[in-house]
């Protein structure tokens, strides 16, 4: 999921005293009642610009997409909800890829509802002691998911069940769980008897039965504190017949069906959401379909094969996203080199000059974008994140426009700052080869000799090729875009970002070799030649020195004491914990003296725990020769993000496992295998240990779902470049129609789209015979 949170504006209400102007503000997304991220706080205005970004995968179902604003202010001690935005799961289709402005609505504890549950309902006839007949309404309460955290644990919930007229009816307190199972049974009469006069009976005509509703309402226990409302359904007896039974899942909703006055003016919010969701049928039904897209590096000519046509069929529709799965497919199959390489040829055979070699945003320049994104993601930490980090903890002014300048401000004081800084990063860059990723090297080393080949004369040109990408298309974006490279948690604040903006134009200026020789600057050339030769060369590098201890997360999290008892708030303590590519740890706080440190390379996997083992969500273990260290992230995402990245910095340690317990060991046994010796080898294989192999982090199932859904939804464009082929061979030429798709060869690729059509349509039959086998979730 990307979502972009532009700006708020007119925040608070439209008159009084709590209009906003003198609170800063920021915004939080939350799935369902889970916050994932959160904005920085931005200054005093009721119209901020938040303009950040956000990208994530959504590691659990969901079924509501919220934004909230809140306030800060010094005289309070919790943060201000100004309001909010929530859109549910089935709707996000309706806004996916567009900015739209939301009003905000009011945040009302009572509102707050996202949980489901599972009730039955059946009406029998029940024979009276005088011998009479009434209706006797029969509602179990079976199940409830997706409980939220109270407190940072789970609810202790219960349920309670009215039928109009009498007595209120409540389940046992299920303890620590955010998927109770209930299973109770309760009886209502709900007809007239003459024998009967207990409290469970109330006066009703039977034909008014079916204007009777059911209400269950979902609490949590609050012990000694007052319990929590976590929502409510009501349900019509008129559903029902006689003898017949009604079962399915209910979104709970607000307090009285949300029903309300008119809000006040809170403001409204501009977002951008772009959700994607991939239906993911077994593996042996995509078979066909890879190798299909597998086989394009090998097709003669490039533009035949599977990979170019989905790529040049989507390019009016959604530009060249369509290639990022393809690229990631072709990467684990250790099948990308060979594809860029020919896709780079093709585009240098409509490159006229030189100084024009991939510049344009092209098929070959996406790939090859897509792969540097993929694979130098560590190498952007390595080189990049200590200086950025120096840049935003100083904070020197930077601006040299004489426009731009602030009242005080020393031009040449500025013009100081910016060259240190921009030597700074120049000298990350060039004395960072030895970081350089294999895969980048080996396409550059291609990327040369296909340079020098086409443009003989020119001997500058090998050099253009590989600067245009690592400069233009790799430093100087993630210099411009930090956050957008997990550099940095947030966007920088508009003095950083124009410090940013003038220190990447000059990384850029870097990739245009001309511009250095016309300015004759030798000694960068120098530099700069040399880096272009060792990030190009197949010549093994050697690091040169010590490598630099440089943060990779930090953050606060709950850890579990160690040698205390299974369950107990005292057991979870919060602590700060950092990872560098040398060590972890955790501290009291940030900044203070570390409590306990391990290093990287002790770290034997990093795994998922299991909710049941403390009665908690989003944990997860760094299993070591020691006892296990047990972390509690704030939610789902973080779980994910600690995980991937001690994962990848431990990767390549020796005597990584192979198996794991994905649960604790309490009481003298395992809680997963109830096996007694706490040294006995896992019960379940490691996940972990495929990161070790970038080319195995990838589900290739799930990349090729979102191939075959790139193809179905430019379906019509592949029969038009399947009649160009056509028409093309029937009347031996280019013909207007053709001008749109790139086709060197007709023949070749009308076989090409043929065989595509046929098994498109086979998965597709996967597809629909999937959608016909499915059970109906229930009522939502």
């Amino acid at each position: 999921m990307l979502l972009s949170a532009g700006e708020a504006k007119n925040l608070g209400p439209s008159s009084g005293p709590n209009r906003l102007r003198d609170l800063c503000t920021f915004c939080t997304i939350s799935l369902d009642q889970e916050e994932v991220y959160r904005t920085k706080v931005y200054e005093k205005s009721v119209s901020p610009f938040y303009g950040e970004d956000f990208y994530f995968e959504i590691p659990r179902p969901f079924q509501c997409l919220s934004f909230y604003v809140y306030a800060k202010s010094m005289f309070q001690i919790r943060d201000l909800p100004v309001g909010k935005v929530a859109i549910r799961k089935e709707d996000l289709y309706k806004y996916c890829g567009k900015e739209n402005w939301f009003q905000l609505q009011p945040v009302d504890p009572h509102s707050e509802v996202q949980v489901s549950e599972r009730l039955e309902m059946k009406l029998n006839e029940l024979i009276t002691e005088n011998g009479s007949i009434c209706q006797q309404l029969v509602v179990q309460i079976i199940a409830c998911q997706g409980l939220p955290l109270i407190s940072g644990q789970n609810c202790d919930p219960y349920a309670t069940v009215t039928l109009v007229g009498s007595d209120q009816k409540k389940t046992k307190v299920k303890k620590k769980t955010s998927d109770p199972q209930f299973e109770e049974t309760f009886h209502f009469e709900v007809t007239r008897s003459s024998s009967y006069k207990g409290r469970s009976h109330f006066h009703v005509e039977e034909e008014d039965i079916e204007k009777l509703e059911i209400k269950v309402e979902l609490w949590n226990n609050g012990n000694l504190a007052q319990d929590v409302f976590l929502g409510e359904t009501r349900v019509s007896v008129k559903i029902l017949r006689n003898d017949h039974i009604h079962r399915a899942w209910y979104l709970l909703q607000p307090k009285g069906n949300g029903t309300k006055s008119k809000p006040d003016d809170l403001g409204s919010l501009r977002l951008k959401v772009t959700y994607t969701e991939d239906n993911v049928l077994p593996s042996a039904c995509y078979t066909a379909l890879r190798n299909l897209m597998l086989k394009s590096p090998d097709v003669k000519p490039i533009s035949a094969s599977a990979a170019h046509v989905l790529g040049d069929i989507c390019r009016e529709s959604v530009g060249y996203e369509a290639l990022l799965p393809v690229v990631r497919l072709l990467l684990h199959h250790n099948r990308l080199l060979l594809f860029l390489t020919s896709v780079a040829a093709l585009e240098l055979e409509n490159t006229q000059e030189a100084n024009t070699i991939f510049r344009g945003n092209s098929l070959a320049t996406r790939c090859i974008d897509d792969m540097m994104k993929i694979v130098g993601r560590s190498y952007l930490t390595v080189t990049l994140k200590p200086v950025l980090n120096e840049i935003f903890e100083s904070n020197k002014t930077c601006e040299i426009d004489p426009v731009k300048l602030k009242e005080g401000d020393n031009v040449e004081v500025n013009k100081e700052n910016l060259q240190g800084y921009v030597q700074k990063v120049f000298t990350s860059i060039t004395q960072s080869s030895s970081s350089c990723p294999p895969l980048m090297c080996d396409v550059f080393r291609s990327l040369r000799q296909l340079a020098s080949k086409h443009f003989p004369a020119d001997p500058h040109v090998q050099y253009s090729a590989v600067s245009s990408f690592i400069f233009l298309r790799f430093f100087a974006v993630a210099v411009l875009s930090p956050h957008t490279f997990q550099l940095r948690s947030h966007h920088p604040d508009p003095e950083i970002s124009r410090t940013l903006t003038l220190i990447s134009k000059t990384i850029q200026s870097l990739g245009s070799w001309g511009s250095l020789s016309k300015n004759k600057l030798v000694r960068q050339l120098l530099v700069i030649r040399c880096f272009l030769d060792e990030i190009s060369s197949n010549v093994s590098k050697e690091s040169s020195g010590v490598e630099d201890s440089f943060v990779l997360k930090e953050g606060e999290v709950h850890k579990r004491a160690q040698g205390r008892k299974r369950i107990g708030k005292k057991n979870f303590k919060k602590r700060w914990l950092r990872v560098t590519n040398q060590e972890l740890s955790y501290h009291k706080q940030k900044g203070k003296e570390a409590l306990c440190v391990i290093p990287v390379k002790n770290i034997l996997s990093v795994e998922k725990l299991e909710e049941s083992a403390f009665n908690r969500k989003n944990m997860f273990q760094v299993i070591q020769s020691e006892k296990p260290l047990y972390v509690q992230a704030g939610n789902c995402v973080e779980t994910n993000s600690w995980i991937e990245v001690l994962s990848q910095v431990s990767r390549c340690n020796p005597g990584r496992l192979s198996t794991f317990h994905p649960s604790a060991y309490v009481g003298g046994s395992w809680l997963c295998c109830k096996e007694p010796n706490e040294s006995t080898p896992g019960c379940k294989p490691c996940t972990a240990t495929v990161l070790a192999n970038i080319q195995l982090d990838i589900d290739c199932d799930r990349e090729t779902e979102r191939i075959f859904s790139f193809f179905s939804s430019n379906r019509s464009r592949l029969q038009k470049m399947e009649d160009a082929c056509a028409g093309m061979s029937v009347y031996l030429g280019q013909q207007e129609e053709c001008s749109a798709f790139t086709i060197q060869d007709p023949k070749e690729t009308f076989r090409t789209i043929k065989e595509l059509g046929e098994v498109l349509d086979d998965l597709q039959a996967h597809h629909d015979s999937k959608g016909a086998l499915t059970d109906e979730p229930g009522t939502m």
